[in-house]
C-alpha cells in the first residue's frame, strides 16, 4: 500500500510539472496572441498626451510579437499621479498594461511634497520610453496686460492649470517662487483642452507649463493667428523653434548660480516629456519585447505620416535609457533637491 501511495505521488508531482512547463515556457509571442494590451492615458480626452497615447495605441499591435489587439483609455487624476499608483499597486505585472503618465508623477518623489503619501516608487516601475523630450511654453492672451515675462514680474497674470503634479500648475509655480513672476493660478481643470479651452473664452489670460506640442498640434491657430503671446520657454536647453521666436529660457532669465541649478534639475524632467511605463517585476522577455515594439512603433512610416499631419515631435528615450537617467536624477545631491522642492511648494 506504501508502494502504491509513494507511486501515486511521484506520478502527481510528474504530471503537475509537465502541465506547469508549457506555462513557464510560454514564448513572448504565445503569450501576446490573442490578448489585448492596454494603454492607459493619466489625462482627459482630447490634449497632447491623448493625442499621442491614442496615436501609439493604433500602431503598436503590428510592432508586439503576436499582435494583440492593443486599446487606449483614459485615468485623469491628480496629474497622473492616480494613474501611476495604479500601475504600480493594483495593474497586474505581466506586460498587458501600459501607462503614459506625466513626467511630473515620476519627479514627485525626488522634489514632490512630502505632505501627500504617494504609494509608488518611480525607481521601480519598468520604463517602456518616452515618445519625445518635451519643450514647454508660457503664454498669455494677446488682449492680456501682460505680453512679456518681464511684465508678468510687475503685474498679476491669472493661469489657468491642472491639479497639483501637472506641469500646469507646477511649472508656473516654479517660476513664481524663483523668479518672482506675478502669478495667479487658478487650478482644477481636468486637462490641457479645459485649460486651452478657458483661455480661449477670456476665462483665464494664460497658461504656463504648456505643451509645445500640444500647441503645433492642438491650438497652432494661437500662433498662426498671432492670438497669444510666448512668454517665456520652460525647458532643459533652449527649443529651435521658440528661439527662432525671440522667445528666452528660464534659465536665461535667472539672476543667480543657485537659481539656474534649481531650474536646471526641474526642468531636466522634460528630457522625457511623454513617458510610457509598465509594473515593476513584469518578465524581462516581455520588458525587451515592449521597449522594442515602443521603438518601432514610433519610427512606422504610417505613424510618422500621421505626426505629420497632427503637428507633432518624435524624438525617442529608449526605455533602458530612461531607466538609467531615472536613477541618475535620484542621485542628485541633496542640498539642490531641497532648494527645488522648496522652490516647486513654497507659497
Amino acid at each position: 500500500m506504501k508502494l502504491l501511495k509513494l507511486f501515486g505521488a511521484a506520478a502527481g508531482a510528474v504530471l503537475t510539472a509537465i502541465a506547469v512547463a508549457p506555462a513557464r515556457a510560454q514564448s513572448v509571442t504565445d503569450f501576446y496572441k490573442g490578448n489585448t494590451v492596454t494603454i492607459i492615458i493619466g489625462s482627459s480626452a482630447g490634449g497632447g498626451f491623448d493625442l499621442y497615447g491614442r496615436l501609439i495605441g493604433r500602431h503598436m499591435s503590428k510592432h508586439l510579437p503576436g499582435s494583440p489587439n492593443v486599446v487606449a483609455s483614459n485615468m485623469p487624476g491628480a496629474g497622473s499621479i492616480r494613474l501611476a499608483q495604479h500601475i504600480y499597486n493594483v495593474a497586474p505585472r505581466d506586460g498587458t498594461i501600459i501607462g503614459a503618465i506625466f513626467s511630473g508623477s515620476i519627479m514627485d518623489h525626488l522634489i514632490g511634497t512630502r505632505e501627500k503619501k504617494l504609494e509608488y516608487d518611480p525607481t521601480k516601475f519598468t520604463y517602456i520610453g518616452s515618445a519625445n523630450s518635451e519643450a514647454y511654453a508660457c503664454v498669455t492672451r494677446k488682449d492680456a496686460k501682460a505680453q512679456s515675462f518681464t511684465d508678468a514680474l510687475n503685474m498679476e497674470v491669472i493661469l489657468g492649470a491642472s491639479a497639483d503634479g501637472g506641469s500646469t500648475s507646477d511649472f508656473p509655480n516654479v517660476l513664481r517662487n524663483v523668479l518672482g513672476a506675478k502669478f495667479k493660478i487658478v487650478s482644477g481643470y481636468p486637462g490641457t483642452n479645459e485649460i486651452s479651452l478657458a483661455i480661449e473664452s477670456g476665462e483665464v489670460q494664460g497658461a504656463c507649463g504648456y505643451a509645445w506640442s500640444t500647441m503645433q498640434s492642438r491650438r497652432r491657430h494661437w500662433l498662426s493667428d498671432n492670438l497669444v503671446n510666448v512668454i517665456v520657454q520652460e525647458v532643459p536647453s533652449p527649443h529651435p523653434g521658440m528661439t527662432k521666436m525671440g522667445v528666452p529660457t528660464a534659465q536665461q532669465l535667472a539672476k543667480t548660480d543657485e537659481q539656474r541649478a534649481i531650474l536646471n534639475l526641474f526642468y531636466s524632467q522634460l528630457k522625457f516629456g511623454r513617458p510610457y511605463v509598465t509594473a515593476p517585476a513584469v518578465p524581462e522577455d516581455r520588458v525587451a519585447a515592449l521597449r522594442k515594439a515602443f521603438v518601432d512603433t514610433l519610427n512606422d512610416p504610417e505613424l510618422l505620416k500621421e505626426t505629420d499631419k497632427f503637428q507633432i515631435e518624435v524624438d525617442i528615450l529608449e526605455g533602458a535609457a530612461m531607466q538609467k537617467l531615472i536613477a541618475d536624477l535620484y542621485s542628485t545631491p541633496a542640498d539642490i533637491v531641497a532648494k527645488t522642492r522648496a522652490a516647486l511648494f513654497s507659497k
